[in-house]
């Protein structure tokens, strides 16, 4: 009888481990796809951009994290909501104008252009005090899972242009807000 008991209990504590793991297992995949849901882009890697202008100057270039992206955000009082701009993947970052090439660190480049000088389109003074080929000041990217490097690229013909490495061609976004552009570009494409 002790046999019967303790094979019966054996058995019952096999299955208890069995279906334990088995529930550890489904519950994974579970938590991984909703952790995923909550991040969905649809953004996509390719070209996008609007080919309103502005004369308004760049007035501050900022960055932030969040859980599914890490974003830039170009502020331009005064600018409205349609400013233009072209964001795009480039095998290299070159300054317009000079054709210069400006080496920025990642496993891929994102070129942004905001047609928003870096300077006073009446005065000529310095509105943004970016330094070609140098990273953008006041922007710190320490700690960022997806931004690796931020590099000015310089103002002509009243468009700004910066690269940003990124760590992968990850997919990104564009929004266009009252006095600012917003880039946003996904940890994963998940």
């Amino acid at each position: 009888m002790r046999r019967i008991g303790a094979a019966v209990l054996a058995l019952a504590l096999a299955g208890t481990a069995i279906g334990t793991a088995a529930a550890t297992a489904s519950a994974a995949p579970g938590g991984a796809a909703r952790a995923a849901a909550a991040c969905p882009t649809g953004w996509g890697s390719g070209v996008k951009g609007s080919p309103d202008s502005g004369a308004v100057a760049l007035a501050d270039i900022r960055t932030g994290r969040h859980d599914c992206f890490d974003r830039i955000v170009f502020d331009v009082p005064d600018g409205g909501d349609s400013l233009g701009y072209w964001v795009q993947y480039v095998d290299q970052l070159h300054q317009s104008g000079s054709g210069d090439p400006i080496p920025v660190i990642g496993g891929a480049i994102l070129e942004i252009r905001v047609a928003a000088p870096s300077y006073d389109p009446e005065t000529g003074g310095v509105a943004y005090p970016g330094k070609v080929a140098k990273p953008l000041p006041g922007v710190n990217i320490s700690g960022y899972r997806t931004f690796r490097d931020t590099r000015f690229a310089g103002s002509f013909e009243g468009e700004t242009q910066i690269g940003v490495g990124i760590r992968a061609r990850l997919p990104f976004r564009v929004i266009q807000l009252p006095d600012r552009l917003v880039v946003d570009v996904a940890h994963s494409w998940t």
